[in-house]
């Protein structure tokens, strides 16, 4: 696969007797668009959590541009350059488009305890230096106009485009998104898919989970399938749909050992 950006050694996740994710190591091609797919209960999202510190694994290790990352905390990994968005995003509903977007930088000087008393000017300097980013985040994924609005009165459509906005102000090498066109409507689907492929053409890798079989097999190269909490398949979208283990994965068949 090339120059790995993300990569799993036999990753493994617990919880008790069950085990959800089952010695998986992967490997995420440097600017590429990975697919995750698996039939519901496969351990996709327990994946992710585990990659992007919402998670710590049982065992195995997560590296992130060749640095051990295994454990660290969603603040640490933003800055570190891993970005995540959810499957169901949960904006302050009542704070502002914009808002909610300047928020998301990290260790900012007025968040400090004596910030706001000792350094005002750089704070100042600072909140808008964020706030004209935020602008330019919210005018790429075509928000601008809903700046002012109250993020809780956007569509859900709207609130994943707003999701995506907040993770790229931490300007990240990889960005993972769970079911990104869960719930949304074909023009904003057509929209999200549009940003993503402009990001990736600038550099951007994702690992994207999705159900949605047509927006994997068209805009992810490679595909790699889980099931059972083992990776079953890895492969082009062309080989994907001609994989009997992919077939029997999703028709509930038994995974061999």
């Amino acid at each position: 696969m090339g120059d790995a950006i993300l990569s799993t050694l036999a990753l493994t996740c617990d919880f008790g007797p069950f085990r959800a994710v089952d010695n998986v190591s992967i490997r995420v091609a440097r600017g590429s668009i990975t697919g995750l797919i698996g039939p519901n209960g496969a351990g996709k999202s327990t994946f992710f959590n585990a990659i992007t510190g919402n998670l710590k694994p049982t065992s195995g290790t997560v590296e992130l541009d060749g640095a051990d990352i295994t454990g660290q905390g969603p603040d640490r990994l933003f800055l570190g350059g891993m970005g995540r968005a959810f499957q169901i995003p949960r904006p302050f509903g009542r704070m502002s488009v914009l808002e909610n977007v300047m928020l998301a930088p990290v260790a900012q000087i007025g968040e400090r305890l004596w910030g706001p008393f000792l350094s005002r000017k750089a704070v100042r300097a600072q909140e808008e230096a964020i706030r004209t980013r935020a602008m330019e985040m919210l005018e790429f994924m075509t928000l601008g106009p809903l700046a002012d609005h109250p993020a809780g009165k956007i569509s859900g459509g709207q609130m994943k485009l707003l999701e995506l906005a907040r993770v790229l102000m931490g300007d990240p090498k990889v960005i993972l998104l769970d079911e990104p066109a869960a719930g949304v409507n074909p023009t904003l689907t057509g929209t999200l898919i549009e940003k993503i492929e402009a990001l990736n053409a600038t550099g951007k890798t994702f690992v994207i989970i999705e159900h949605d079989m047509d927006f994997i097999m068209r805009h992810c190269n490679p595909i790699i399938a889980l099931a059972e909490g083992r990776v079953v398949f890895e492969g082009s979208a062309e080989e994907a749909q001609n994989s009997e283990v992919l077939r029997n994965a999703y028709l509930g068949a038994p995974v061999d050992a």
